[in-house]
């Protein structure tokens, strides 16, 4: 299977919404691999091991992630459905006719979990499974039009959140080359978390002091 997929399939909308710059990498490697977790590039441009910066970064993906993935919980919890639910239709809908096996790549589960995530959602009538027209041992995977309604809605939350985060970083977040990456993870974050987020992140020096 490529792995060079891309969201040619989603809808109009959402694809013109979902292409958003998200800027050079902040990290550099080099080429013999032995980047160090805590090298990172400094305001100047040169290299600076300030490990409570590359920390931070780390620790605002965990929140912003968690608040990413909250808004189509809240939604999924409503049909009895989970995470592992919502990745089998995000994929199912932007690339319809997905085989098992490129699901199973794509996921990194086992046959035995998507089986029961996909008999949840056959049964229920999310996704219908058709004959493989070249290999009829293949069973390939559609949304049905309940199924790409769903999808669609959680997409459009999850699409709304990061767009509200590009658009409107956290700008009080600290100067230099991270500044970017950490204004829009904070962005992603509830505005009314990120009081405690940010106390939470300034115990982290305090108790290794």
């Amino acid at each position: 299977m490529s792995t060079s997929l891309t969201y040619l399939r989603a809808s109009p909308d959402v694809t013109r919404q979902s292409t958003v710059a998200m800027g050079s990498a902040l990290i550099p490697v080099p080429d013999d691999g032995s980047a160090r977790a805590d090298a990172v590039v400094g305001p100047e441009g040169g290299p600076t091991t300030d490990e409570s910066v590359t920390n931070d970064l780390v620790e605002l993906l965990f929140f912003a992630y968690r608040d990413f993935v909250g808004d189509p919980d809240r939604m999924l919890a409503e049909y009895s459905f989970g995470r592992a639910h919502h990745r089998v239709l995000h994929f199912v809908y932007h690339y319809p006719g997905l085989t098992i096996a490129e699901l199973l790549d794509i996921l990194r589960i086992t046959k035995q979990s998507l089986n029961r995530v996909l008999k949840d959602l056959i049964e229920q009538g999310y996704i219908v499974q058709k004959t493989g027209r070249s290999d009829r041992r293949q069973r390939l995977l559609f949304c049905s039009e309940t199924g790409a309604t769903l999808t669609a809605e959680l997409t459009r939350v999850q699409v709304r959140r990061v767009a509200r985060a590009i658009a409107d970083p956290v700008a009080d977040e600290p100067k230099g080359a991270h500044a970017a990456a950490q204004g829009f993870l904070m962005a992603m974050i509830e505005p009314e978390e990120r009081a405690a987020v940010r106390s939470l992140m300034a115990r982290r020096g305090r108790d290794r002091g």
